[in-house]
Order: structure tokens, then sequence, then C-alpha cells
């Protein structure tokens, strides 16, 4: 009873604010995922040797399929990472059902992926659940401390899911199950592991770092959220895992305290040259050396010189005409920008995002755009999106000023 009381007390203690006020924690989403009609575009699947990511249609889920062959692997990450602020709680959900485990085939899923730029070899970040083989478990990479530390599943420091823990669960991870982690990072803290039981989150494992290491435990909490499946060897059959939905909330809500970065058309008026055309006047990639961090378009302004009207757009991963565009590397150092190229004629199957017109002489500032969902973000083999502004004008010879702002979040 002593125990019980002194920890309540301690609870409510740390639950109120100097002026005994309750301290709530109101979740803010950065991500969602899921996936109704078809793949979302917010994964990208890499498969190897016979590895496949299928829509399975009436299941709202992906079929993560390799065949017999040594090697052969399929890897789905988000094409986003997820901006970590300190001092909030970053809760990490993921629903998933793993195949059937077997010797030789190993499964993951979780919050981890590749620190840098796109160079093999560079050790991950990050926190998952591992099946390999017959053996389950939670495991931390660490690229600064350059360790992997594996905990297996009788070792889980709080709940071991084997039906004999006080939630009364025996995990079986060939059903779809509920993943959660919660991070507390500030380069020191917990992170907690577990899975929902009947609606409500159990912790499984809690992985503990402050008083521990001479450095941070992990280079960085902003990482994408990622699920494998491979044959580490030759198998008799075929495995299918399943990939559903998933979200990153911050807990306590999240502000932007960024520095905003911008390019411009500088004081030289862009021409249009040819009526009913759209030109490409400034592009922003992520920097090759940069793939890991969190870009965040701001806001666009723009105006019109001439006595005319023009339609503006906001385009992602289109492919240049005539001459490809000139990239600089920002002094922010994790975005190359493109300025206007007259060679540059146009741009082909371009995905549009925003769009909208100005009139005679006109000017727009739009600031709706900074939001997530405008985020960029990179395949697994180092791809960046590429969001550019364009404009068109019915009128040949129009001219026109621009400038888009970002949010570097790193």
């Amino acid at each position: 009873m002593s125990y019980l009381f002194n920890n309540l007390v301690g609870f409510v203690g740390n639950a109120v604010d100097a002026f005994n006020r309750l301290k709530v924690s109101n979740p803010f989403t950065l991500f969602d995922s899921q996936h109704r009609f078809q793949a979302n575009d917010k994964w990208d699947s890499f498969g190897v040797t016979g590895g496949t990511a299928t829509f399975a249609v009436n299941e709202s889920a992906i079929n993560m399929t390799v065949g017999t062959t040594l090697g052969s692997k399929i890897t789905r990450e988000t094409k986003r990472v997820f901006a970590y602020q300190p001092g909030k709680s970053l809760l990490v959900l993921n629903t998933f059902a793993f195949a059937t485990p077997k010797e030789g085939l190993r499964q993951r899923v979780g919050y981890f992926g590749l620190t840098g730029g796109a160079t093999a070899g560079i050790p991950y970040n990050g926190i998952f659940l591992e099946q390999n083989g017959l053996t389950l478990s939670f495991v931390q990479q660490s690229a600064s401390l350059n360790t992997t530390t594996t905990i297996n599943q009788k070792d889980w420091n709080s709940d071991t899911f084997d039906g004999l823990g006080a939630c009364g669960r025996n995990l079986d991870v060939s059903k779809a199950n509920i993943l959660w982690m919660d991070i507390e990072w500030l380069g020191v803290g917990d992170v907690r592991c577990g899975f929902f039981v009947d609606g409500r989150p159990v912790v499984a494992h809690t992985f503990h770092h402050d008083n521990l290491y001479p450095t941070t435990y992990m280079t960085t909490a902003t990482l994408p959220m990622r699920q494998e499946l491979e044959n580490l060897t030759a198998q008799a059959s075929s495995s299918t895992a399943k990939s559903i939905c998933a979200s990153v909330l911050s807990e306590g809500g999240y502000e932007a305290f960024s520095r905003r970065f911008n390019i411009s058309t500088s004081t030289t008026p862009v021409n249009l040259p040819a009526a009913d055309t759209y030109y490409p006047v400034l592009s922003i990639r992520l920097n090759p050396n940069r793939l890991d961090a969190a870009i965040v378009p701001s806001n666009i302004s723009a105006i019109v010189t001439t006595n005319t009207w023009v339609q503006y757009r906001i385009t992602i991963n289109g492919t240049f005409t005539g001459t490809q565009p000139t990239w600089t590397t920002h002094y922010g150092g994790s975005v190359d920008y493109a300025l206007h190229n007259p060679a540059v004629t146009g741009i082909t199957g371009a995905k549009d995002i925003v769009g909208g017109y100005i009139q005679n002489n006109g000017t727009v500032d739009i600031s709706s755009i900074n939001d997530f969902n405008f985020q960029l973000g990179r395949t697994q083999t180092g791809v960046s999106d590429i969001l550019t502004l364009e404009f068109a004008s019915g009128t040949a010879n129009t001219k026109v000023l621009a400038d888009l702002s970002w949010f570097e979040l790193v």
C-alpha cells in the first residue's frame, strides 16, 4: 500500500505545473498512412531477387513477399523522415503482420533508417521489432555509438508477452498487431516499446540511456518508418508479411522553431516567351548528403510585372525538358536549388500540388503551403523529390518575379 501511495503521489506531483494545474499532452500528427483504394505514395518499396510489394485490394494492406532464393528481399520505407522536437515525446504507431516465422527468414518493422546520404554502408539509427528466424527481439541501432543492441523477448524488462506477463497476452506476430514506440530523445532519453492489448498500450521493453553513455544513444530521432522481409538462407516456400497502417505524432504539439530560408528570381523578371506554356522558374530538392533532413516548404510570393495574367502551380517530380537545370547547394546545407534557365524549356509528368492565378500586375503571397503534407521526401536509392514553381500565361513574353521559402527542421 505504501509503495502504491508513494508512486501515486510522485505521479500526481509530476503531472501538475508550479501552479498546480494539470499538465496535458495534445498530439500533433506529423504523418499518417493507410491504403484504402490503392497503395499510397507515401512509401517507397524496393525489392531485390524477387522481392515484391503488392496492394491487397480487400484488405487495405500491402503484401510484402519474398521467394525461395537466398537474398530475396523487400523493404518499404516512408519517403519522408519525421521531425523530432526536443521536449516533445514522439509517438510511433505501426500495424503489421509478419510472415510465419521460419529459420533463415528475417523480418523487421519500426522507426529506423539510414543516416545521411545514399552512400552504401552508412549504419542505421533507430528502433524496431525483429523476428530473426524463431527469435523475436527489440533492436536499437546507433550510428553515434556504432552499436546494435538486441533484447530478446524473454529479456524484455516490462512485459514479455508470452502469456506470463501482467497483460496476459501471448504475442503472435503472424497475426495483425499494433506496435507502438514513444521516444524521449534529447540525445539521452528513454525509448518505450510495446503493443496495444484490447485498446490499451502496454509497455514490453524500455531502452534506458541516461547516465550510461558518453554521447547520444543514436544520431537523431528524425527518422523514417520502415519494414523489411528478407531471406538470409534459401527457403522451401515463399513468405508474405503485411504492411497496414502507420502514424507518427508529436505529443504536446509541434511548433516549427526554425529559420526560414528562401530563393528568388532576384530583381530581374523572368520572361515567359510562349503563350499557354508552363515554364519552371524555381526548384528545390534535398541535398544528396542530407537525405534525412526534414524540409518543409513555407510560402511562395510572386508578382506579374506586365499587364496580363499568369497561372502558377507548384509541381513535384516532373521531368525537365531541354537543358537540365543547374543545381546549387543552399548555404543551409540541406537543400539544393535551381533558378530559372531559359534553356530549361518545361516539365513533363509532374504532379500538381498547389495552383492559382495572378491578374494584371497583381501579386500573390501564399503561406498555406506551410504544412508537413508538402515536406520533401526521397527514395531508398537516394532520389529526392523535386518541388518546382512554374508559371504560364495566355500572352507571350509575360514577365514575373517570384520567391520560394522553406523551413529546415533538422
